[in-house]
This record gives structure tokens, sequence and C-alpha cells, in this order.
């Protein structure tokens, strides 16, 4: 069984979702503390020919806090408002719009039933269904390095198999993760150029960028350009 784990973020980009694809179980790693100017509660969009920053306001947010302590703000309409100007003409923004409506105005703020929410509905809108859980739902061992809790989560949910972003590979050992029966790979995301209604191409935008422009097919597609390496 293959296992991959990540921070719950919203909206993330396209290399994000291809770890929850190739994955068995998708770990959403919520009792990690909170990183502040990072990828929990924002990405791009496409606005002009260029990436513009969304940001979804975490009240209270502290990086002494884990996440899964922590609430997105109910305050959603400028974010809705940019969505909708930017992509009102893109081939497929009834559809996906209403998706993120969905997501963003849900009645649930825990930052981890957000985000895990958003996961899933994309992959049901894809016509898919992917196993999530959380990490503070596990009996893991937590007093362990950073190396060793991934292990453990591992263990705990009887994995044969971790695959983590390539941004990782220093930071874990495949001896380590082969002397616990798990084989460890790195996920290289390859080429995902497709058509953003006009010339030229920004890469690495949020999953919506993908979602308002590329229809379901093309999307999983898109969601399989990728290696796993040592």
């Amino acid at each position: 069984m293959s296992i991959a784990i990540m921070q719950p973020y919203l909206f993330p980009w396209i290399g994000y979702f291809q770890l929850v694809w190739q994955s068995d179980v998708f770990v959403l790693y919520d009792d990690a503390r909170y990183i502040k100017q990072g990828y929990i509660n924002r990405n791009s969009i496409l606005s002009c020919g260029k990436a513009q920053r969304f940001t979804l306001p975490v009240p209270g947010a502290s990086i002494n806090k884990n996440i899964s302590e922590l609430a997105f703000s109910k305050q959603v309409d400028k974010i809705l408002k940019s969505v909708k100007q930017n992509y009102q003409k893109a081939p497929h923004f009834e559809e996906v719009f209403a998706l993120i409506e969905g997501v963003l105005t849900c009645s649930e703020r825990d930052i981890t039933t957000c985000c895990s929410k958003a996961i899933s509905d994309i992959f049901f809108y894809l016509g898919e269904e992917k196993k999530l859980m959380r990490s503070s739902s596990l009996n893991y061992k937590r007093s362990e390095n950073a190396e060793n809790k991934v292990i453990s989560i591992c263990q705990t949910l009887g994995a044969t198999k971790y695959v983590n972003s390539i941004g990782g590979r220093q930071l874990y050992d495949a001896q380590n993760f082969a002397r616990a029966g798990i084989e460890l790979k790195f996920l290289q995301t390859q080429s995902h150029y497709y058509h953003q209604g006009q010339d030229g191409f920004i890469p690495n935008l949020s999953i919506i960028d993908v979602l308002m422009h590329c229809e379901p097919i093309m999307v999983k597609k898109l969601l399989t350009k990728f290696e796993h390496v040592g």
C-alpha cells in the first residue's frame, strides 16, 4: 500500500494533487505546527496574464499552534469575486466555480475539513474517489524526529511504500525506511502545459486554473505526468 503525507493546503498546485492521485491513502498532516506565509491558506490564480496571489485569513494563526487547532475565516467574498472576475470566460467556469464556492462557504471552517473537502470534491468532479485521513486521528509516535514520525505513520497504516514530493529529497534516508519495510520514493512532476486562454503559459498556479481551463479527462491526464525517483 502506498501513502503520501502533506500538510493541508487550500487549492494547491497540480503537483500536490499528483501525490493524492498516486496514493492508496493520503494523509493530511494536521498535527504539525502552522506555518505562516506558506501555502496552507493561499495560492495563485491567473489574472491579466500574470500570477495573482489569493489568501484566506486564518484568525489567531500562530506558529505555536497546530494546524488542527485553527480554522479559516468566513470572509470569502473577496476570493470568490477575484475568481469570478478572472475566470468567468473560462470554458469550465460554471461547474468549477460552484465547486470552489461550495468549499469556501462550507459551514465547517476547520482548516483540515475545508482542505479535505476541496480534495474530495475535486476528485469527485473528475469521477474519482480517494481515501483521505488526518494525522491527528492516528496513533503514531509523535515524539520522534521528522523522519521517524513519517515512518511511524506508515507503519500505523500498514504502508509498504511512501512517496514524498521531490522537495523533501534531502530530508529522508531510503535505508532507514527500508529497515522498516517501507520503500521510499519521490514524486517528480513533469511538464504539465495546458492552454490558459492566452499566449504563453504561467506554470504552477492553483489547481483552480487547471480545472477552469481543462475538461476532466484532460485534468486526469495531467495528473499522470510525473515520475517516481529514488
